[in-house]
């Protein structure tokens, strides 16, 4: 028995198959495009291919994302904060804080007992607080997103990028590059400021531990490096951070079609 989950998020779209004792059996990531429900399908596709399981059938298959409405084979939607909780702790029981930092926008979620979201808090009013600002910043440096991590470790003298609007911050880019700052200090500023946010969210759900990081920008491990300097509490990141939230929907999901499935016999 196959359960996925899929999350569709606004960079990429994530697939985590598990089976029916909750182990990963196939994971993947491809980039979102406008057909949720075909990128969706090629995310599981790409999962199935990835743990040899091409021939298997997928008995549920749970969404979470901007796209899980848009999923006509979804057997159940559940919300992207609820998942990635539940993913976090799954890898890291020891979660209390879970930082998610996506391409769209930024949460600080507190956990109670389970995985389960008792508080959270999310930047919605601008793209500076997001994993986005950091795409757009690497085109205006000239740098691919996979250089930003590596790139942002080696700075000796990090850019303050002040500004809590993604244009005027764009701005500050632009007057860095023309004083001669390096791309490494201007992306360690960057970093640096998303950190900032990260902190300012994080304290109110009453931060007082350790904090599990995951999303898209937890593969950079300048981000890791400035979250860890600015937070002052341990980060842990997951090995496949990125898939937190898919993982959570799958686990949720074989959760639910194992409820079912007893109201069904009895």
């Amino acid at each position: 028995m196959l359960v996925a989950g899929i999350d569709i998020g606004s960079g990429t779209t994530k697939c985590v198959l598990v089976d029916g004792d909750g182990q990963v059996r196939g994971r993947a990531a491809v980039r979102t495009k406008a057909d949720f429900e075909k990128v969706s399908r090629e995310a599981l596709e790409a999962a199935q291919a990835d743990g040899g399981l091409a021939g298997e059938e997928v008995a549920y298959v749970a969404t979470t994302g901007l796209g899980r409405y848009a999923v006509s084979f979804r057997d159940i939607q559940i919300t992207d904060l609820t998942c990635g909780a539940r993913g976090a702790a799954s890898v890291i029981p020891s979660t209390r804080y879970v930082l998610d930092i996506g391409a769209q926008c930024t949460r600080a979620i507190k956990l109670r007992e389970g995985g389960k979201v008792k508080e959270f808090h999310m930047n919605e009013k601008c793209a500076a607080g997001s994993g986005g600002f950091l795409e757009r910043a690497a085109k205006y440096l000239e740098v691919t997103v996979a250089d930003i991590g590596p790139m942002s470790i080696r700075a000796g003298k990090p850019q303050a990028i002040s500004s809590v609007c993604a244009v005027l911050a764009e701005s500050e880019i632009i007057n860095h590059i023309s004083e001669g700052a390096t791309v490494e200090n201007i992306l360690r500023g960057i970093h640096n400021s998303l950190a900032d946010r990260a902190l300012s969210m994080l304290k109110r759900v009453g931060l007082d531990g350790d904090v599990t990081l995951i999303g898209g920008v937890a593969l950079q491990e300048g981000m890791v490096a400035a979250l860890r300097e600015k937070l002052g509490v341990p980060v842990h990141v997951p090995e496949h951070p990125h898939l937190a939230a898919a993982l959570g929907a799958a686990l949720l999901g074989l959760q639910r079609l194992r409820k079912t499935s007893m109201a069904t016999a009895a």
